[in-house]
């Protein structure tokens, strides 16, 4: 996942704080409809259903309370036939087990890792590896590439249409990257089972890759391959697009694939897209599925000081290491105050854990209906009291400040000239860049004034010899936090589709509420292509929250949780080919 934060371990604490071996039958049987029993912890009592539109709600609690968190009903396709009941009892069988196992387990098995030093596409040897794992998918997904038109999109980009019969519809987008990110050989001897191996222990499949993220990418594909097998044909176009550079910031990869996206079907041209991200947490005494509607921003700011050199037997009372010392230390005694802006997808969570949750801390309750999340000069209390909960909560609605890398003198008798250090930023959701700019300068101007230095900031000005210069670091684009994905279940929406489709994945004991991811994935190149984003994980285990090993060794899938993603992407596909949406 880039460098995107666990948003399941960020609420996963909460409660503690507060290549195929065969393809699937070709045959067409007849059998009887037997829907599997979704096992769930009950966490709640089911109440009064109401109607509203196409879309009903399950209801808990305080009237007042619940309007903010409505919980659409489990949503079941109406279209059915045998061969589709048959294929749903399939994807529980052992059979279907055994064999997405050794497909997820191929796909782990080919290391296509992604280095921030690779050069370009088609020069540098070391992305071939996409070849072989593309090669994989094709043997490996027979149906999916004698149905689907596949375009290669900057060589490995992945771009598959499974067109439907009506052209009016939007298509539904399904993202996935077929990168992973690389392991250390210093690490390799730390894991339980070999890091490219994809060992099955009879409940995990262990590698790198496993849950970031080709357990989505092979579970988009194995449940288009078996509705392909049942004979489903789409109304509404299907979209897959596999980027494969991610991991590295997604320019070469979904950058292209979503400007080819975008010039083919036109700005706000999707009806949805589903990426990786968020999952399911528990909190409060309750279990939420928590697709990410929002992601905080980025900037990197570079700040470089320049003051006289001289022998270092004869030191000025500050040199420029000191100097830089005070600067930093002025940035970490200010940090930013939590905030939850109105458009912050936590503060619907809170709502959500207030309404529904028998858990929540009656003084966030006190604090939620008073608090409009406006902007202002005064502390938010709401937004203080749940940062309480630890710093894996507060920064989902507190823009963070770290400075990651410092440099600065080149010998030990001679006093530095130039000390420069990287600051690392991620802007709260319902603020801007031009926040984070605007109180650095402050900053740095105080510092500036006590050693009558001069401030150059954010502008062509070069570094001069006594002087704090302020730039974004490497020439990268700053990034805006990403618009908030709409929540409404008034009527038939994206999200509601999600929601019940969830909810019919898991039961209605399940709730879910609006998520919000503290790093950013792909989906940073495709506001274009719709409002309607969701990075969200859809495999769940109640005995493996979180995404375990992620980034680091020991990298595991719960088959369950694998499973039940299948499972999910088939029931969206069919639950959006018969949506009342454009």
């Amino acid at each position: 996942m880039d460098e995107k934060a666990s948003f399941l371990s960020d609420y996963g604490t909460m409660s503690d704080s507060a290549h195929r071996s065969d393809s699937p039958p070709r045959r067409r049987l007849l059998w009887a409809v037997v829907v599997p029993a979704m096992a769930v912890f009950l966490l709640l009592k089911t109440s009064i259903d109401m109607l509203v539109g196409s879309f009903p709600f399950t209801r808990h609690g305080e009237p007042g309370i619940l309007a903010k968190c409505p919980q659409v009903e489990p949503l079941f396709p109406n279209q059915d036939s045998p061969e589709l009941s048959y294929m749903d009892e399939y994807i529980s069988s052992s059979k279907f087990l055994n064999e997405t196992v050794a497909r997820m387990a191929g796909a782990i098995q080919i290391p296509t890792q992604s280095y921030d030093d690779l050069g370009p596409v088609g020069e540098d040897e070391r992305w071939d590896k996409l070849f072989d794992f593309a090669a994989y998918l094709q043997k490996t997904f027979p149906l999916v590439h004698s149905t689907l038109e596949l375009e290669k999109v900057n060589t490995h980009g992945l771009l598959y249409t499974w067109k439907g019969s009506d052209e009016s519809l939007k298509p539904t987008v399904f993202m996935a990257h077929q990168d992973v990110v690389p392991v250390a050989e210093s690490t390799v001897d730390q894991w339980t089972h070999p890091p490219f191996g994809g060992y099955f222990d009879g409940k995990f499949i262990w590698g790198r890759g496993s849950t970031d993220c080709k357990n989505n990418l092979i579970g988009i594909l194995e449940a288009v391959e078996l509705l392909i097998d049942a004979g489903f044909k789409p109304k509404r176009t299907l979209v897959l697009s596999f980027g494969f550079d991610e991991e590295i910031g997604g320019a070469h990869g979904a950058g292209h694939l979503a400007k080819a996206l975008v010039s083919r079907y036109g700005k706000d041209g999707a009806a949805v897209i589903v990426d990786e991200g968020a999952g399911t947490s528990t909190a409060w005494g309750s279990t939420f599925a928590l697709p990410g509607v929002a992601e905080k921003g980025a900037i990197d700011v570079e700040i470089v000081i320049r003051m006289p050199g001289g022998h270092s037997s004869v030191p000025p009372a500050h040199n420029g290491i000191g100097v830089m010392a005070e600067l930093i230390t002025l940035i970490e005694a200010n940090p930013y105050e939590p905030t939850l802006h109105s458009e912050n997808p936590f503060l619907s969570l809170l709502q959500c854990g207030a309404a529904h949750s028998p858990e929540f801390p009656p003084k966030l309750k006190k604090l939620l209906p008073s608090h409009h999340g406006e902007t202002s000069s005064k502390k938010d209390k709401l937004a203080l009291e749940a940062a309480k909960a630890g710093d894996l909560v507060k920064y989902l609605f507190t823009t963070s400040v770290a400075p990651d890398i410092i440099s600065g003198g080149v010998k030990s008798n001679a006093l530095p000239e130039r000390i420069r250090v990287l600051v690392d930023h991620r802007v709260n959701v319902g603020d801007r860049s031009s926040d984070v700019k605007e109180k650095l300068i402050k900053l740095a101007g105080t510092i500036a004034e006590k050693h009558n230095l001069t401030v150059h900031a954010f502008n062509d000005e070069p570094e001069t010899p006594r002087s704090i210069k302020l730039s974004i670091a490497g020439g990268q684009e700053v990034l805006e936090p990403a618009p908030v994905t709409p929540t409404s279940v008034d009527s038939v929406t994206p999200y509601a589709v999600l929601s019940g489709t969830t909810r019919a994945t898991y039961g209605d004991q399940l709730l879910v509420a609006p998520g919000i991811m503290t790093g950013n994935t792909d989906t940073r190149y495709y506001w274009d292509l719709t409002t309607h984003i969701f990075r969200y994980g859809p495999g769940w285990d109640p005995e493996q929250e979180g995404l375990e090993g992620i980034h680091t060794v020991n990298e595991k899938l719960s088959i369950s949780a694998h499973i039940k993603g299948v499972k999910w992407y088939s029931l969206f596909i069919r639950n959006m080919d018969e949506a009342d949406l454009a």
